[in-house]
């Protein structure tokens, strides 16, 4: 014969013993049984650092994900500053300008004389 418990008794304890665990848990009386009542403030101490180190991690990801939104948001910008940029770069030609007024049929035309100063 083996030594010890035999195959079915050893898996039948090791059920007894989860399940006793499980209900124990389930009852709020694991930390009891296990008897570490004496450091129930250092157990109490280790979840609330988890807690805090959790919500932080939280709080980095929220905050990476804003940083990820608002660089696609100012890439976005830089592009249509570059067209606005473009647009009135083009515009500010005096032969751009010129066509533009004789296709809107406007009578305005560049000065063929410089502008007079009024001394004071």
């Amino acid at each position: 014969m083996m030594e010890g418990l035999q195959p079915g008794r050893r898996l039948a304890k090791v059920w007894t013993l989860l399940k006793n665990s499980l209900v124990a848990i389930v009852k709020g009386q694991f930390l009891l049984r296990l008897n570490v009542g004496r450091y129930f403030i250092h157990v109490i101490f280790t979840f609330f650092v988890l807690g805090a180190v959790i919500w932080a991690s939280l709080q980095i990801d929220t905050t990476l994900a804003k940083v990820e939104k608002n660089k696609e948001t100012l890439k976005e910008m830089e592009i249509l500053y570059s067209e606005k940029a473009f647009d009135v770069a083009t515009l500010g030609r005096r032969t751009t300008i010129s066509e533009m007024l004789k296709t809107m049929g406007s009578s305005v035309t560049e000065p063929e004389k410089p502008a007079k100063t009024v001394k004071k």
